[in-house]
């Protein structure tokens, strides 16, 4: 078997289809069943069962694809490695986030870790679920994820770092405006703004109004939390979102931010495949972020084992604008 047939192997496992993977690589299907039957010549068990609406691991399949996966993300960060040795280069982080996290979450973290490690690489991807996150992580394509925290998933190590409590945005001349925050059982019924119904963030907000015993009505869907905002401040509906960073500076006094005390609060922060397993670049970074985020609430910090191996101390230099610029999808 080759190493080839292995990330190809993976790859069907993940997206459940030999004409997916085939397309991606710009193959044949034909092509990708070899890699499959060669590994199951060489090791004289089927690996996929084929199914009417694609293929799915077998139980000797599923044992292959978690050691390959795993063999294959190790050899992957040593590469890595010795190329950054290789080139004299510094290293880089590549963070998986949400469309608005860079803005509410990392702007000052991205700032001073620029201008401390200039010469080390930043970059940003916009992964539209948790569940996209993972997989990138999973496979070595990402070494860090900015996430909303939740049950747990298997072959990835999650870290809180902060809890954003809720708050209900309404405009001011609301009726519900005057108030200094808003009671769970005042909330029973009310018609809100829906966050993304497939989000982590929507699923713990609907989990902590069942313990609250509170049930919304929703006539608008958006896809992220400053949509969210923008129009509850145009008056097209009210909105239970994070109190997210930055949160009071926004609008112009239009909006109006209620605490809903009675909600337990969102816990957000880093996931990665395993920390002992990080770059001292990607660490140092991750680190950055934490310091910067203690005035929210902090509750976690990246575990101290995992930032033994610092990065040298960089040259000083005098104060101004960061060095460079971080690249940024979201």
């Amino acid at each position: 078997m080759t190493l080839d047939d292995l990330r190809v192997f993976v790859a069907v496992c993940r997206a459940g289809s030999l004409s997916a993977v085939a397309r991606e690589l710009g193959c044949t299907q034909s092509a990708v069943s070899q890699h499959v039957k060669r590994l199951e010549r060489e090791t004289g068990v089927a690996l996929l069962e084929r199914q009417p609406r694609g293929v799915v691991p077998t139980r000797a399949g599923r044992i292959l694809e978690e050691a390959a996966a795993e063999g294959i993300s190790g050899l992957d960060l040593a590469v890595r490695r010795l190329r950054d040795l290789g080139s004299g280069e510094h290293g880089y982080v590549r963070v998986a986030t949400g469309a608005t996290t860079v803005r509410h979450f990392m702007s000052d973290a991205v700032v001073a870790f620029r201008r401390r490690y200039p010469e080390v690489n930043l970059e940003f991807r916009t992964v539209s679920s948790g569940r996209g996150s993972f997989d990138a992580l999973a496979d070595g394509t990402l070494d860090l994820a900015w996430i909303t925290l939740g049950p747990p998933v298997r072959g990835i190590e999650q870290r809180a770092v902060v809890e954003l409590p809720w708050v209900l945005a309404v405009r001011r001349d609301d009726p519900l405006a005057g108030r200094e925050g808003v009671d769970a059982a005042d909330l029973a019924g009310l018609r809100v703004i829906r966050l993304p119904p497939n989000s982590a963030s929507a699923a713990h907000l609907e989990a902590a109004c069942a313990e609250a015993g509170v049930r919304f009505a929703y006539d608008t869907s958006v896809a992220d939390w400053d949509t969210a905002l923008l129009l509850a401040e145009l008056g097209v509906g009210r909105a239970v979102v994070p109190a997210f960073p930055g949160l009071e500076q926004a609008g112009d006094g239009t909006l109006r931010l209620l605490p809903l005390p009675g909600l337990r609060p969102l816990p957000v922060g880093w996931a990665v495949r395993r920390w002992d397993a990080l770059g001292p670049a990607a660490r140092a970074f991750a680190d950055t972020v934490v310091r910067h985020r203690r005035g929210q609430r902090a509750i976690a910090r990246v575990p101290a084992s995992t930032a033994r191996t610092a990065l040298p101390p960089p040259p000083r230099s005098p104060e101004g604008p960061p060095p460079g610029a971080a690249s940024s999808t979201g």
